[in-house]
């Protein structure tokens, strides 16, 4: 696990260090100090930390302009135990909120565990964004972490989708395919 990093080839264009309304502005990185990890399998360092034992993050793009953010996980999600729906909300998604941003695409193929618990944070979260016309989708969940989703009828709150080559568009694009792959259905 340690050498998966988070998707870099956007660095010239978003850097959530430094960006002044990101939760991670002024977080410095080492690239040879291994010390972040999930269970016994350590972590590339420049993945972020934000209250979950077992779930990382990177903000790989912020458009405040559009009001959306990509976010890429690693990890174990894990609401049964850890509650990590409400750790993300409170401490990435609702600041990200704050400065306008209602459209979250959450990058989760190196999500490699999902244990649903309770559906109060998603419920919440979903109220909150479609109060704003936003929306939260899960991209390339792996298809035992999406069976576990599914179960719990998560996918009412946050949209799971398959895009394979996502890496190959530039993030604006990357967000209005799928902006309008979510408008057409509500349209249908």
């Amino acid at each position: 696990m340690h050498e998966i990093e988070p998707y870099y080839h956007w660095r010239h264009l978003y850097m959530a260090e430094e960006d002044a309304l990101s939760p991670f502005f002024g977080q410095t990185y080492s690239e040879f100090e291994f010390s972040q990890t999930v269970y016994n399998y350590y972590i590339h360092p420049q993945w972020d930390e934000f209250g979950s034992k077992t779930l990382y993050l990177k903000i790989i793009y912020a458009d405040y302009e559009m009001g959306f953010a990509i976010i890429e996980m690693i990890g174990e999600w894990n609401d049964a135990i850890e509650n990590d729906i409400m750790t993300l909300k409170r401490e990435i998604l609702e600041k990200l909120m704050d400065e306008g941003i209602y459209k979250f695409i959450l990058i989760g193929e190196n999500v490699f565990n999902f244990h649903n618990g309770d559906r109060d944070y998603y419920e919440e979260l979903y109220e909150e964004l479609a109060d704003e016309n936003g929306w939260a989708v899960m991209i390339n969940l792996h298809q035992a972490s999406q069976h576990d989703f599914l179960l719990k009828k998560l996918n009412r709150y946050i949209e799971l989708m398959e895009f394979e080559k996502w890496r190959t568009y530039k993030p604006e694009d990357f967000f209005l395919l799928i902006d309008k792959k979510l408008n057409d259905r509500i349209e249908l």
